[in-house]
């Protein structure tokens, strides 16, 4: 599993506008590049538990409704 989501960060700071920008701007912080894709893996993470939780398709654009 960890080498799945591995490559699945590596796969989204490619493809990902946010993700990238994420990973340059801590890269630009002098951040280690390993731990910089670990933090890409958690919001991976957090993602896809927040769509399984709320049964729902993931969406870029996302807005929280406040009532």
């Amino acid at each position: 599993m960890k080498t799945v989501l591995h490559m699945a960060a590596l796969s989204a700071i490619q493809y990902n506008v946010d993700l990238n920008r994420y990973y340059e701007r801590k890269l630009a912080e002098g951040k280690n590049k390993m731990s910089i894709i670990n933090a890409v893996r958690n919001k991976l993470i957090h993602r896809i538990f927040a769509c399984v939780q709320q049964n729902r398709k993931y969406e870029n654009s996302y807005a929280t409704t406040l009532v």
